[in-house]
């Protein structure tokens, strides 16, 4: 037999086959997954902390207007530098990018 074991072709030991998707992941590309998750998460992360002030008007409790301001603001702050995090770890491991092997743009 040349070349072939039982009719199907030889491949080299260590690489799968043709078509097949690699179970693990490099390190690198599996991090840079769950970052665009986390950004993907995160409009639903404030629209969730926006509402919780109305879950508070209805409840027992009194909430000052002006404590509920200052939490919505402060809401607001912590996801803008949130996202900012999350594009500038983005954009470090990025593959070619500025904080890549292949230099910046």
């Amino acid at each position: 037999m040349s070349g072939s074991a039982g009719g199907l072709p030889v491949r080299p030991p260590g690489k799968p086959p043709a078509g097949v998707v690699p179970i693990h992941v490099e390190r690198q590309t599996f991090r840079r997954r769950r970052l665009i998750d986390a950004t993907c998460a995160l409009p639903l992360l404030g629209w969730v902390l926006w509402w919780l002030p109305l879950l508070w008007s209805g409840s027992e409790v009194n909430v000052p207007a002006s404590q509920v301001l200052i939490y919505i603001f402060g809401v607001w702050i912590a996801l803008a530098i949130g996202a900012g995090r999350l594009v500038h770890l983005l954009n470090r491991s990025r593959p070619g990018g500025a904080g890549g092997k292949g230099g910046g743009r």
